[in-house]
């Protein structure tokens, strides 16, 4: 049976996903941005929640860990990394599986925002929630890992089924397509940017995306072929990668 995503805002920025796997019908919560927030969805919702899935260790991440444990009792899962800011019930890492009842998860190590940052893939599903390492038309700033560690992590992603959902934790795509259009002319660019900027306007959420859809127009993904707009051409995959995400740093539009 299939996964239910329910996605709402919260925060200035981020997305809440609780998830719930309907041959059970027990539910998760994807990272925990805003405790008040998920916990009013989920009594509007009526699941029972079994695991909070973290990816990395952000306040605006598992800041509200304690919160709903104390509230539902749920099982927190995620990388080492966390306990920096809150206790795990569990600790993964890339190439384990975490279980929602009958949905498997695998976890993808997805480093480079973060040292420890992972991602979660439900392949019978084709969906993936990735956190802050990749967004619709981005990907997360290097706070901690390098441009290879990001980009490696990256081609793990993109290596994915390309009708693959992707669900990132923010609403940065207005910025993004900004930036894309900054460094990249081609025509499937210019496309999405006006699709995205059309349903920013309405209120419409650009997320979550695919990444056939990331591999075709994403900036970062497309790096190597984009080397020669942003100064690294002849270089390395991983510096042609690094050489856009400084000029998004460094972006101003």
């Amino acid at each position: 049976m299939p996964l239910t995503v329910h996605q709402f805002p919260c925060l200035d920025d981020n997305y809440g996903y609780l998830i719930r796997d309907e041959a059970t019908g027990l539910a998760a919560t994807i990272d925990t941005p805003d405790a008040t927030a998920i916990l009013k969805e989920l009594d509007k919702l009526g699941w029972k929640l079994a695991l909070i899935l973290n990816t990395h260790w952000h306040p605006d991440h598992a800041g509200g860990n304690a919160e709903i444990k104390a509230a539902t009792g749920a099982e927190i899962v995620g990388p080492k990394e966390v306990t920096r800011i809150a206790p795990l019930d569990r600790e993964v890492a890339g190439g384990e599986v975490v279980s929602l009842g009958a949905t498997n998860f695998q976890v993808i190590e997805s480093g480079g925002h973060t040292l420890g940052h992972v991602s979660y893939f439900d392949a019978a599903d084709r969906i993936a929630f990735v956190g802050d390492t990749l967004f619709a038309l981005g990907c997360g700033r290097l706070f901690e890992g390098d441009a290879a560690q990001m980009w490696a992590s990256l081609q793990r992603l993109a290596a994915l089924p390309d009708d693959t959902k992707v669900y990132c934790a923010h609403e940065y795509t207005a910025s993004n397509a900004r930036f894309a259009l900054s460094v990249d002319d081609d025509p499937a660019v210019k496309a999405r940017t006006e699709q995205i900027f059309a349903a920013r306007e309405r209120g419409e959420p650009t997320v979550p995306t695919t990444i056939a859809l990331e591999k075709a127009t994403n900036p970062f993904l497309r790096a190597p072929a984009l080397a020669g707009r942003v100064g690294a051409a002849g270089k390395p995959d991983h510096e042609a990668f690094g050489a856009v995400r400084a000029a998004k740093d460094n972006f101003k539009g």
